[in-house]
Protein backbone atom coordinates (compact mmCIF):
# COMPACT_ATOMS: atom_id res chain seq x y z
CA UNK A 1 0.00 0.00 0.00
CA UNK A 2 1.45 3.57 -0.93
CA UNK A 3 1.65 6.14 1.10
CA UNK A 4 0.21 9.29 0.39
CA UNK A 5 0.26 12.83 1.74
CA UNK A 6 -0.68 16.70 0.33
CA UNK A 7 0.73 19.59 1.57
CA UNK A 8 -1.77 22.65 0.83
CA UNK A 9 0.35 26.17 0.60
CA UNK A 10 4.21 25.90 -0.18
CA UNK A 11 5.81 29.03 2.08
CA UNK A 12 8.32 29.21 4.16
CA UNK A 13 6.36 25.97 6.37
CA UNK A 14 4.71 24.01 3.41
CA UNK A 15 7.87 24.02 1.34
CA UNK A 16 9.84 23.01 4.58
CA UNK A 17 7.28 19.74 5.39
CA UNK A 18 7.48 19.12 1.83
CA UNK A 19 11.47 19.25 1.59
CA UNK A 20 11.33 17.05 4.85
CA UNK A 21 8.70 14.52 3.49
CA UNK A 22 10.92 13.79 0.59
CA UNK A 23 14.52 13.69 1.89
CA UNK A 24 13.45 11.34 4.48
CA UNK A 25 11.19 9.28 2.39
CA UNK A 26 7.77 9.53 4.48
CA UNK A 27 5.51 9.43 1.48
CA UNK A 28 5.68 7.31 -1.86
CA UNK A 29 3.10 10.11 -3.85
CA UNK A 30 3.77 13.80 -2.58
CA UNK A 31 0.74 16.25 -3.96
CA UNK A 32 1.92 19.93 -3.65
CA UNK A 33 -1.07 22.91 -3.57
CA UNK A 34 -0.48 26.25 -3.76
CA UNK A 35 -1.73 29.46 -5.74
CA UNK A 36 1.54 30.36 -6.97
CA UNK A 37 1.85 28.35 -9.73
CA UNK A 38 5.30 29.39 -10.57
CA UNK A 39 6.69 28.56 -6.73
CA UNK A 40 5.25 25.03 -6.58
CA UNK A 41 6.22 24.34 -9.61
CA UNK A 42 9.55 25.24 -9.26
CA UNK A 43 9.29 23.37 -5.74
CA UNK A 44 8.34 20.18 -7.34
CA UNK A 45 11.02 20.44 -9.87
CA UNK A 46 13.59 21.02 -6.94
CA UNK A 47 12.27 18.28 -4.95
CA UNK A 48 12.99 16.27 -8.05
CA UNK A 49 16.23 17.43 -8.76
CA UNK A 50 17.32 16.52 -5.04
CA UNK A 51 16.35 12.98 -5.76
CA UNK A 52 18.99 11.49 -7.33
CA UNK A 53 20.98 12.06 -4.41
CA UNK A 54 18.53 10.55 -1.70
CA UNK A 55 18.07 7.04 -0.79
CA UNK A 56 14.37 6.84 -1.71
CA UNK A 57 12.26 8.11 -4.46
CA UNK A 58 8.77 10.50 -4.32
CA UNK A 59 5.97 10.76 -6.90
CA UNK A 60 5.10 14.28 -6.95
CA UNK A 61 1.84 15.79 -8.25
CA UNK A 62 0.98 19.54 -8.39
CA UNK A 63 -1.58 21.54 -7.96
CA UNK A 64 -4.35 19.00 -8.85
CA UNK A 65 -7.27 18.30 -5.95
CA UNK A 66 -8.75 15.48 -7.44
CA UNK A 67 -5.00 13.93 -6.81
CA UNK A 68 -5.87 13.86 -2.76
CA UNK A 69 -8.97 11.38 -3.48
CA UNK A 70 -6.84 8.48 -1.91
CA UNK A 71 -4.20 10.61 0.29
CA UNK A 72 -3.71 9.25 4.20
CA UNK A 73 -3.19 13.09 5.24
CA UNK A 74 -3.14 16.75 4.25
CA UNK A 75 -1.14 19.11 6.04
CA UNK A 76 -2.54 22.57 5.72
CA UNK A 77 0.49 25.40 5.53
CA UNK A 78 -1.63 27.92 4.21
CA UNK A 79 -1.20 31.07 5.32
CA UNK A 80 0.00 35.34 5.10
CA UNK A 81 3.09 35.18 7.31
CA UNK A 82 2.88 39.32 7.41
CA UNK A 83 -0.04 39.70 9.13
CA UNK A 84 2.20 38.22 12.08
CA UNK A 85 4.13 41.16 12.56
CA UNK A 86 1.86 42.66 14.96
CA UNK A 87 2.47 44.43 18.29
CA UNK A 88 0.50 42.36 20.59
CA UNK A 89 1.66 39.04 18.94
CA UNK A 90 -1.41 37.98 18.16
CA UNK A 91 -1.60 34.91 15.76
CA UNK A 92 -5.10 35.76 15.41
CA UNK A 93 -4.29 38.83 13.22
CA UNK A 94 -4.20 36.00 10.51
CA UNK A 95 -7.89 34.90 11.01
CA UNK A 96 -9.69 37.06 8.79
CA UNK A 97 -7.60 36.39 5.79
CA UNK A 98 -7.01 32.30 6.77
CA UNK A 99 -10.63 31.38 7.27
CA UNK A 100 -11.69 32.84 4.15
CA UNK A 101 -8.73 30.76 2.62
CA UNK A 102 -9.22 27.80 4.52
CA UNK A 103 -13.05 27.62 4.09
CA UNK A 104 -12.58 27.32 0.06
CA UNK A 105 -9.75 24.70 0.16
CA UNK A 106 -11.90 23.17 2.44
CA UNK A 107 -14.67 22.99 0.39
CA UNK A 108 -12.47 21.86 -2.91
CA UNK A 109 -11.09 19.03 0.08
CA UNK A 110 -14.31 17.87 0.00
CA UNK A 111 -15.27 17.64 -3.36
CA UNK A 112 -12.03 16.00 -4.01
CA UNK A 113 -13.77 12.71 -2.15
CA UNK A 114 -10.81 12.58 0.31
CA UNK A 115 -11.61 10.53 3.39
CA UNK A 116 -8.04 10.43 5.32
CA UNK A 117 -6.56 12.57 8.13
CA UNK A 118 -6.25 16.27 7.69
CA UNK A 119 -3.15 18.08 10.21
CA UNK A 120 -3.43 21.78 10.03
CA UNK A 121 -0.38 23.85 10.96
CA UNK A 122 -2.31 27.30 9.58
CA UNK A 123 -2.81 29.56 12.16
CA UNK A 124 -4.89 30.38 14.63
CA UNK A 125 -4.61 26.85 14.19
CA UNK A 126 -7.44 26.08 17.08
CA UNK A 127 -10.04 27.83 15.32
CA UNK A 128 -8.55 26.38 11.40
CA UNK A 129 -8.71 23.19 12.13
CA UNK A 130 -12.44 23.58 13.25
CA UNK A 131 -12.92 25.29 10.39
CA UNK A 132 -11.68 22.29 8.52
CA UNK A 133 -13.89 20.04 10.19
CA UNK A 134 -16.91 22.31 10.30
CA UNK A 135 -16.71 22.34 6.46
CA UNK A 136 -15.49 18.75 4.96
CA UNK A 137 -17.88 17.12 7.23
CA UNK A 138 -15.07 14.41 7.97
CA UNK A 139 -15.58 12.70 11.60
CA UNK A 140 -13.66 15.21 14.45
CA UNK A 141 -11.19 12.55 15.10
CA UNK A 142 -9.80 12.93 11.46
CA UNK A 143 -9.45 16.49 11.66
CA UNK A 144 -6.23 17.69 13.56
CA UNK A 145 -3.99 20.44 14.33
CA UNK A 146 -0.30 20.26 15.48
CA UNK A 147 -1.49 22.57 18.42
CA UNK A 148 0.67 22.86 20.99
CA UNK A 149 2.98 19.91 19.99
CA UNK A 150 5.70 22.56 18.82
CA UNK A 151 4.95 24.87 22.13
CA UNK A 152 5.39 21.57 24.74
CA UNK A 153 8.70 21.10 22.85
CA UNK A 154 9.79 24.34 23.51
CA UNK A 155 8.87 24.21 26.87
CA UNK A 156 11.05 20.97 26.75
CA UNK A 157 13.85 22.53 25.27
CA UNK A 158 13.50 25.40 28.25
CA UNK A 159 13.50 23.00 31.00
CA UNK A 160 16.12 20.19 29.71
CA UNK A 161 18.33 23.52 29.02
CA UNK A 162 18.28 24.54 33.06
CA UNK A 163 18.97 21.15 33.66
CA UNK A 164 21.82 20.61 30.72
CA UNK A 165 19.59 17.31 29.91
CA UNK A 166 18.32 16.54 26.65
CA UNK A 167 15.00 17.91 25.48
CA UNK A 168 13.80 14.15 25.04
CA UNK A 169 14.32 13.62 28.77
CA UNK A 170 11.56 15.53 29.74
CA UNK A 171 8.04 14.90 29.50
CA UNK A 172 4.92 17.17 29.88
CA UNK A 173 2.62 19.12 28.14
CA UNK A 174 1.23 23.17 26.96
CA UNK A 175 -2.42 22.71 26.93
CA UNK A 176 -5.04 24.55 25.35
CA UNK A 177 -4.46 27.11 22.49
CA UNK A 178 -1.80 27.50 20.47
CA UNK A 179 -1.04 30.93 21.34
CA UNK A 180 -1.31 33.71 24.04
CA UNK A 181 -3.78 31.54 26.57
CA UNK A 182 -1.72 28.37 26.39
CA UNK A 183 0.06 27.39 29.53
CA UNK A 184 2.40 24.47 30.80
CA UNK A 185 0.69 22.10 32.89
CA UNK A 186 3.37 21.87 35.25
CA UNK A 187 1.50 19.12 37.17
CA UNK A 188 2.16 17.11 34.06
CA UNK A 189 6.31 17.94 33.92
CA UNK A 190 8.97 15.26 34.85
CA UNK A 191 12.66 14.97 34.52
CA UNK A 192 15.49 12.93 36.16
CA UNK A 193 12.74 10.47 37.39
CA UNK A 194 11.09 13.33 39.19
CA UNK A 195 8.23 16.46 38.99
CA UNK A 196 10.17 19.12 37.68
CA UNK A 197 8.22 21.14 40.09
CA UNK A 198 10.34 19.87 42.61
CA UNK A 199 13.72 19.70 40.84
CA UNK A 200 12.93 23.94 40.49
CA UNK A 201 13.99 25.29 43.15
CA UNK A 202 16.80 22.99 44.57
CA UNK A 203 17.97 23.37 40.61
CA UNK A 204 17.44 27.18 40.20
CA UNK A 205 14.77 26.84 37.73
CA UNK A 206 11.96 29.87 37.17
CA UNK A 207 8.77 27.78 35.81
CA UNK A 208 7.12 31.13 35.25
CA UNK A 209 10.14 32.12 32.91
CA UNK A 210 9.92 28.43 31.50
CA UNK A 211 6.46 28.83 30.63
CA UNK A 212 6.51 32.09 29.27
CA UNK A 213 9.56 31.09 26.84
CA UNK A 214 7.34 28.51 25.46
CA UNK A 215 4.38 31.33 24.92
CA UNK A 216 6.74 33.23 23.29
CA UNK A 217 9.10 31.35 21.53
CA UNK A 218 7.89 31.26 17.86
CA UNK A 219 8.23 35.54 18.04
CA UNK A 220 11.64 35.30 18.98
CA UNK A 221 12.07 33.05 15.72
CA UNK A 222 9.71 35.03 13.64
CA UNK A 223 11.67 38.41 14.74
CA UNK A 224 14.77 36.83 13.92
CA UNK A 225 14.33 36.19 10.41
CA UNK A 226 10.59 37.08 9.60
CA UNK A 227 8.98 33.66 10.04
CA UNK A 228 9.30 30.42 11.48
CA UNK A 229 9.46 26.97 9.89
CA UNK A 230 12.06 24.26 11.31
CA UNK A 231 10.30 23.57 14.42
CA UNK A 232 6.72 23.33 13.07
CA UNK A 233 7.22 21.39 9.95
CA UNK A 234 9.01 18.82 12.33
CA UNK A 235 5.80 18.70 14.53
CA UNK A 236 3.65 18.05 11.47
CA UNK A 237 6.00 16.06 9.84
CA UNK A 238 6.28 13.52 13.04
CA UNK A 239 2.29 13.93 13.38
CA UNK A 240 1.81 12.87 9.81
CA UNK A 241 4.17 9.63 10.71
CA UNK A 242 2.27 8.70 13.14
CA UNK A 243 -0.82 8.51 11.30
CA UNK A 244 0.71 6.26 8.20
CA UNK A 245 2.33 4.17 10.66
CA UNK A 246 -0.74 3.36 12.69
CA UNK A 247 1.64 3.99 15.53
CA UNK A 248 -0.82 5.08 18.74
CA UNK A 249 1.34 7.71 20.38
CA UNK A 250 0.38 10.36 22.81
CA UNK A 251 0.46 13.94 21.70
CA UNK A 252 -0.51 17.14 22.59
CA UNK A 253 -2.46 18.22 19.32
CA UNK A 254 -5.44 20.26 18.64
CA UNK A 255 -8.23 17.52 19.42
CA UNK A 256 -11.95 18.40 19.58
CA UNK A 257 -12.82 17.59 23.16
CA UNK A 258 -16.74 17.26 23.75
CA UNK A 259 -16.19 18.62 26.94
CA UNK A 260 -15.04 21.76 27.29
CA UNK A 261 -16.96 21.76 23.09
CA UNK A 262 -13.93 22.80 21.24
CA UNK A 263 -10.55 21.99 19.51
CA UNK A 264 -7.92 22.61 21.80
CA UNK A 265 -4.37 21.37 22.28
CA UNK A 266 -4.60 18.13 24.99
CA UNK A 267 -2.52 14.53 25.10
CA UNK A 268 -4.14 12.10 22.73
CA UNK A 269 -3.06 8.71 21.13
CA UNK A 270 -3.37 9.29 17.71
CA UNK A 271 -2.70 6.58 15.33
CA UNK A 272 -4.19 5.84 11.19
CA UNK A 273 -7.81 7.62 11.93
CA UNK A 274 -6.29 10.40 13.58
CA UNK A 275 -7.57 10.46 17.75
CA UNK A 276 -8.31 6.69 18.59
CA UNK A 277 -8.69 7.67 22.25
CA UNK A 278 -8.71 10.70 24.11
CA UNK A 279 -6.59 11.10 27.53
CA UNK A 280 -7.98 12.18 30.80
CA UNK A 281 -5.20 14.71 32.63
CA UNK A 282 -4.93 14.60 36.43
CA UNK A 283 -5.16 18.72 36.31
CA UNK A 284 -4.70 20.74 39.09
CA UNK A 285 -7.60 23.12 39.95
CA UNK A 286 -6.36 26.10 38.45
CA UNK A 287 -4.96 24.22 35.12
CA UNK A 288 -8.39 23.66 35.22
CA UNK A 289 -9.33 26.88 35.19
CA UNK A 290 -6.86 27.80 32.61
CA UNK A 291 -7.76 25.27 29.98
CA UNK A 292 -11.64 26.79 30.57
CA UNK A 293 -10.43 30.15 29.98
CA UNK A 294 -8.75 28.81 26.57
CA UNK A 295 -11.28 27.01 25.49
CA UNK A 296 -13.98 29.92 25.56
CA UNK A 297 -11.53 32.07 23.56
CA UNK A 298 -11.22 29.94 21.18
CA UNK A 299 -15.22 28.99 21.05
CA UNK A 300 -15.61 32.57 20.74
CA UNK A 301 -13.39 33.42 17.74
CA UNK A 302 -14.32 30.30 15.50
CA UNK A 303 -18.38 31.30 16.01
CA UNK A 304 -16.88 34.88 14.76
CA UNK A 305 -15.03 33.00 11.90
CA UNK A 306 -18.41 31.60 10.88
CA UNK A 307 -20.26 34.32 10.49
CA UNK A 308 -18.08 36.36 8.24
Amino acid sequence: MTRKIGVIGMGSVGSTVAHYIVSSGSADDLVLIDTNEKKVTADAVDFEDAMANLPTHTNITVNDYSALSDADVIVSALGKIDLQDNEGDDRFAELPFTSGQVKDVAQKIKDSGFHGVIIAITNPVDVITSIYQEVTGLPKNQVLGTGTLLDSARMKRAVAHGLDIDPRSVVGYNLGEHGNSQFTAWSTVRALGRPVTEIAEERGLDLDEIDHDARIGGYVVFRGKGYTNYGVATAAVRLANVVLNDAHEELPVSNYRKELDTYLSYPAIVGRNGVVEQLQLKLTDEEKEKLQTSANFIKTKFAESMQN
